[in-house]
């Protein structure tokens, strides 16, 4: 049981950690298009999301796959931009509850968010015959992390939306806009050639 909480401790700070807040703008990107009402829909963005950092913290800790890490944390703020970009041009058709995108980032870019902690988790695990279940309990705790963070957003957009009047659409627009302004500043930090 000790085991079981300190990974899935680990995978619950990793999404929720500050100073490593990609995961968190990420989420927001992802979770802005969404409503309450579209309960079945986040879930699954959030579980997608999981599968997919899952699938190649796996690939990694097994070592099936390496790749240069100077790349992936250029691709990392890259796939948060390319999502509040997408966001910003669909903001009308996301606002009637019309837009399904990011349900494919979340698995896809899912897998490039994975490859940014990979070394981190390799080291974790070390040279454990059994890595799947810590990976299962690390992934456990994403889940719980972004969940969390998937309510936030639905929460404060709910509040904005009902008390505020703010428009969906506006605040797609706004919301997106920001992470991307984040985004372009992590992509020139993290410039690789």
């Amino acid at each position: 049981m000790d085991d079981f909480i300190l990974y899935f401790k680990m995978g619950l700070y990793h999404v929720l950690d500050l100073k490593a807040y990609d995961h968190i703008l990420f989420l927001i990107v992802l979770a802005v298009v969404f409503s309450f009402n579209q309960f079945k829909k986040v879930l699954w963005l959030v579980t997608l999301f999981t599968i997919g950092h899952s699938v190649t913290l796996a690939l990694s800790a097994y070592g099936i796959l390496n790749v240069n890490m100077k790349l992936i944390e250029f691709l990392i703020p890259l796939t948060i931009f390319i999502t509040g970009f997408i966001n910003v041009i669909t903001a009308k058709k996301s606002s009637l509850g019309k837009e399904n995108t990011n349900l494919v980032f979340a698995l896809f870019f899912g897998l490039i968010h994975g490859l940014g902690f990979s070394n981190y988790f390799k080291m974790m695990v070390g040279k454990e015959d059994d890595k799947l279940l810590p990976l299962v309990e690390f992934a456990l705790g994403i889940e719980a992390a972004q969940i969390i963070i998937v309510l936030g957003i639905l929460v404060i957009g709910t509040l904005l939306q009902n008390f505020f009047k703010v428009t969906r659409r506006d605040w797609i627009l706004v919301c997106s806009s920001i992470v991307i302004g984040f985004a372009i500043q992590m992509m020139l930090d993290r410039v690789f050639w």
